[in-house]
């Protein structure tokens, strides 16, 4: 009889502990809905390079001009202007290797960018010697692209650096800028015009980067000036609109 009673007693536990687990994935799939929109307006991929040429001083210049710009009530502006007043918002930092370093946030207020900035500002340094843009954009177009969480009006990839392809990989990066551009997804070219490569650099940027709709190059003279290259392109990207010819490069 005990045997028994101790069976049904287990069984009831049991059942118990399935509706406890039920309900909690209930409550935390409610709980991500809340937070992630059915849509946005932008899905915006800010991508970063870290290589060998980029010193603790420029990484700092980086990240401080994104999250700056992040909280520029301009930026702000448009981010909650838009159709679904929000965006999404994540970090690449490449170098050999590319790490999805940020992963996605929505921003629908200024409360919300805040808190993305003081992300970006804590961001630990990723190193390393090469600058790998063809597996940048690979990994982009593989992984962080088809994992979007909410359905956007717009996907953007911004890519920053201060030099050209030098990993002599497989593909070259054009050919994968090529296949996002084809699946409708916008890549957007900050060169970084300091040091050899800085007088051929956005032509560079023009070629093998810069694809899809409305895509433009919008470049920054020197690190010191990437603070307001990094504002001015979230203003176009976030809101959609056309960049003004003398700032930035658009499309042919």
């Amino acid at each position: 009889m005990r045997a028994r009673v101790s069976a049904f007693a287990w069984g009831c536990i049991a059942a118990a502990a399935v509706v406890a687990v039920i309900a909690l994935v209930a409550f935390f799939s409610a709980s991500w809905a809340q937070e992630m929109p059915a849509e946005v307006d932008t899905a915006l991929i800010v991508s970063v390079d870290v290589s060998n040429s980029v010193d603790e001083n420029r990484y700092k210049l980086q990240m401080e001009g994104i999250a700056k710009a992040l909280e520029d009530p301009e930026v702000q502006k448009a981010i909650l202007n838009g159709p679904q007043g929000g965006i999404l918002f994540s970090m690449v930092t490449w170098a050999d290797k590319p790490k999805f370093a940020l992963p996605w946030h929505r921003i629908a207020s200024a409360a919300d960018a805040a808190t993305v900035a003081a992300k970006v500002r804590s961001l630990p340094r990723q190193t390393g010697e090469f600058t790998c843009v063809s597996g940048m954009l690979r990994s982009i177009s593989d992984k962080v692209v088809p994992q979007i969480p909410a359905k956007a009006l717009r996907t953007v990839v911004d890519v920053s650096g201060d030099g050209s392809e030098n990993c002599n990989p497989e593909e070259p990066p054009a050919l994968v800028r090529d296949e996002l551009a084809a699946s409708g997804v916008t890549v957007n070219g900050l060169p970084i015009l300091e040091g050899d490569e800085g007088p051929t650099l956005e032509a560079w940027y023009h070629d093998n980067v810069m694809g899809g709709p409305g895509s433009f190059i919008l470049p920054a003279h020197g690190f010191g000036d990437f603070g307001r290259a990094i504002r001015q392109k979230f203003m176009i990207e976030i809101s959609g609109t056309m960049p003004p010819q003398k700032e930035a490069r658009a499309a042919d």
